[in-house]
């Protein structure tokens, strides 16, 4: 486990904890993988340009096949729909929650705290992958992306700050990816980072601005002052 000099020491007691989905809650990124290199061959890019497939974990879609692979808005549209054809016929199987991950919600639940999903999934998409995995009752906000227009993590983050009237200094984001430590920062909530997904590593959560980052749903839980 990494905890920055800086970091808050009330970490384990604010009252808003706010979870990025792929890669935090769920085992996302097979299934992620999967569909976009099935997507992206069909549309002619070769193997060789593929690369990892897995930087796609993290950023928004449609944005993430510019930013990944420097496709056009127009493509990058077009292969998000193809994806998201294939993906919609998944089932449970595609996002299962991490190992204790549903006792890590359900403990602070229980202490009476509020829980927040913030990721740049899809709205109906995170719904139905949080209800599949039957802990929907334990989320006090699902804040997810509207509609295919540009939207930051830190606009996320906000929203859901303002939704629950939760000021900054009550409130900590968890994420396994850049971007959701810094969407935190740039909302002056600290930002704890897990790197037990393969996708986002220790060294990018702390350039990011982690003030803590977690191996294990068990260290996570151990930051957040949950028990499992």
């Amino acid at each position: 486990m990494y905890l920055a000099p800086n970091a808050p020491h009330d970490l384990y007691a604010r009252r808003l904890v706010l979870f990025d989905f792929d890669g935090t809650l769920a085992d996302t990124k097979p299934y992620i993988v999967q569909t976009a290199t099935k997507v992206l061959l069909e549309f002619g890019l070769s193997p060789d340009q593929l690369g990892d497939v897995g930087r796609l974990v993290g950023p928004p879609f449609p944005e993430a096949f510019s930013m990944v692979y420097g496709l056009s808005k127009a493509d990058a549209a077009e292969v998000t729909r193809r994806y998201r054809e294939r993906y919609a016929k998944l089932g449970p199987e595609g996002w299962p929650l991490f190992p204790q991950v549903k006792e890590l919600l359900a403990s602070l639940h229980d202490q009476g705290r509020l829980v927040a999903a913030a990721s740049s999934k899809r709205q109906r998409v995170l719904e139905r992958c949080i209800d599949d995995n039957g802990v929907a009752s334990l989320f006090d906000l699902i804040a997810g992306k509207p509609t295919d227009e540009p939207v930051t993590k830190a606009q996320t983050i906000a929203w859901a700050l303002k939704r629950m009237g939760v000021a900054t200094t009550d409130a900590v984001m968890v994420g396994d990816r850049k971007y959701d430590i810094e969407g935190a920062v740039a909302c002056d909530v600290p930002g704890v980072g897990v790197d037990y997904a393969d996708t986002g590593t220790m060294e990018e959560l702390v350039g990011a601005g982690a003030v803590a980052v977690a191996d294990s749903v068990p260290e996570l839980a151990q930051v957040l002052g949950a028990t499992l």
